[in-house]
């Protein structure tokens, strides 16, 4: 079985500072993976996407 090839994402709030100082993001059904833009290749973390939902409202409730 192959892997579907991700499509990565940065946040429009993303600082426009330093070149590539953000997250990246890519969604399937099933999966939220979140990389380092500086190091697209390096390990990257991978949540369910209730996880995800859980951090964004914790995030969204400390800012």
């Amino acid at each position: 079985m192959s892997t579907p090839e991700l499509h990565w994402f940065k946040s429009s709030y993303s600082s426009s500072g330093e070149p590539g100082d953000c997250v990246e993001v890519a969604t399937t059904p099933a999966a939220i993976h979140v990389r380092d833009s500086k190091s697209p290749h390096a390990a990257h973390l991978t949540v369910t996407p209730a996880v995800w939902s859980d951090f964004l409202k914790c995030a969204v409730a400390t800012s």
